[in-house]
């Protein structure tokens, strides 16, 4: 999802070759109250307030999320009129009145389904029933931003939930994926000062190991963050004689850090990741004055002004390299083909699926990641190519990749192979109960095993209670579905 508006000056002026915006700035001036109700106009359209799936939306401040509570209970009621209930939005941050009610009600009750937060929320709760995130504000910390991200990261069978969805109308994604998962900063230009201040000091990334052997992220950060203060610094040394403002700010910052500022970066080298952080904590102020410095060595930027009214432009899925549905689902299928005669996973897939067991499945599933093709994303490019929601499970679309199988919903799958154990034998009402159950445990597990199904019934006695319930006759029901859920290849 993304949204924009064109621009006008107030004044004509040569800018340099990429304007960009520091966090700050970008949480404040370009996040406005038109961008706000273009996307709340939209998450109106994509969000359930009646649902059990819970969302996160994440804002700039207070007045940030009242304005987004605001403008989506706005929205919401020219949806659903007078059916909808306010109370199905909260704002939920350090601000709220009991604070601590608002958010055992989230987790607990059908309502709140979407909670406003800021910062409160990144972390220290757990709401398995949360499927979607909304960034409406950016963030420099990789390590805030993971966190974010964590809070719908866990499954929930109760609903259903096998993938979480992200909307990001600001791009967040983008400007941390060179970050995320804590990769090496050391080669990365394009990360802010303001991003490497933030990891320097955070205790996370002293913990984390680094890109070199007894390292952690910290010495990756520092590594960087002295090679930018050193080109700044070194650049205002040689330039300061010919300006004297620049010297004088010099000078100033040379009392202010007790080290001359040429070799400022050395300095923070020579310290550590440890005590460079200790440096920048006490020099608070260490951006603004680079920044400053900065300011006075060349070009000053123009504000830019926009007076349009923003509109959506674009809603879409990211397929990373493939952005279009039709080209990542090609390059799905000459994968899987390709992989056919390497993977002996993948030929039990496709050629012996009732042979195939969960450590094949997680070999397979693997594989697939490290490529960029997740069931959640197969279902999404199919969904958008063929305005078909088809559930079929990564085995159906990898036969359907590999040998043309029709794709067929997996719980239709798991209906047909039901209905022929229900035709086994007379089954009594509390033995169809029984197989009732298997059959909803088998629709989010794909391969059913012995084990598996100890594990899902333990509380009722494993897998002996279940075969003593089913007369017996367990081994008979698993080898009937197996044999019904996929056809041998041919």
């Amino acid at each position: 999802m993304a949204a924009s508006s064109n621009f006008a000056f107030l004044q004509e002026h040569e800018l340099e070759d990429e304007l960009s915006f520091n966090i700050e700035s970008f949480n404040r001036r370009v996040i406005t109250p038109a961008f706000d109700k273009v996307i709340c106009d939209e998450l109106a359209k994509e969000l359930d307030p009646f649902g059990e799936e819970k969302t996160m939306i994440f804002c700039v401040n207070q007045a940030h999320a009242e304005r987004v509570k605001n403008l989506l209970d706005e929205a919401f009621k020219e949806a659903y009129g007078e059916q909808y209930n306010q109370a199905a939005v909260e704002i939920i941050t350090g601000q709220s009145d009991k604070v601590e009610t608002l958010i055992r009600r989230y987790k607990n009750e059908p309502t709140p389904n979407i909670a406003i937060t800021v910062d409160l929320l990144t972390t220290g709760i757990d709401v398995p029933k949360i499927c979607n995130l909304v960034f409406m504000r950016r963030v420099r910390s990789r390590i805030l931003y993971e966190q974010m991200k964590g809070r719908a990261t866990r499954r929930c069978d109760d609903i259903g939930k096998t993938v979480f969805r992200i909307y990001d109308p600001v791009d967040l994604y983008a400007s941390l994926e060179a970050v995320d998962t804590m990769k090496p900063l050391v080669k990365n230009p394009n990360i802010s000062l303001e991003q490497l201040v933030s990891e320097l000091t955070s205790g996370a990334s002293h913990d984390a190991p680094g890109s070199q052997d007894d390292s952690s992220h910290a010495h990756d950060v520092l590594d960087q963050l002295s090679q930018r203060v050193m080109r700044i610094l070194r650049k205002a040394q040689h330039k300061a004689e010919d300006k004297p403002t620049l010297k004088k700010k010099l000078d100033e910052l040379q009392e202010v850090w007790g080290v001359e500022p040429a070799k400022l970066h050395k300095h923070l080298h020579d310290l550590g990741p440890q005590q460079a952080a200790n440096f920048v904590r006490q020099h608070s102020q260490l951006l603004n004055q680079l920044a400053a410095v900065s300011a006075l060595l060349g070009s000053e930027n123009y504000p830019v002004i926009s007076t349009h009214s923003d509109e959506l432009l674009v809603r879409e899925q990211n397929y990373g390299q493939n952005q279009k549905p039709a080209d990542y689902l090609e390059s799905f299928n000459d994968f899987i083909r390709s992989q056919l005669n390497q993977s002996a996973a993948l030929g039990v897939v496709v050629n012996r699926p009732r042979d195939l067991t969960r450590e094949q499945l997680r070999e397979v599933r693997l594989l697939l990641d490290q490529h960029g093709f997740s069931e959640a994303s197969l279902k999404s490019a199919w969904r958008n190519q063929t305005n078909q929601e088809i559930a079929a499970s990564i085995i159906g679309y990898i036969r359907q990749a590999a040998i043309g199988e029709a794709l067929l919903p997996f719980d239709q799958r798991v209906a047909q192979a039901m209905q022929t154990i229900y035709s086994l034998q007379p089954w009594t009402p509390v033995q169809r109960k029984w197989l009732d159950r298997l059959a909803k445990q088998l629709v989010h597990e794909v391969v059913i095993d012995p084990q598996q199904v100890n594990d899902a019934f333990r509380n009722d006695g494993g897998l002996k209670a279940l075969d003593r319930n089913l007369g017996g006759n367990l081994d008979t029901v698993l080898d009937t579905l197996n044999q019904h859920l996929w056809p041998q290849a041919s």
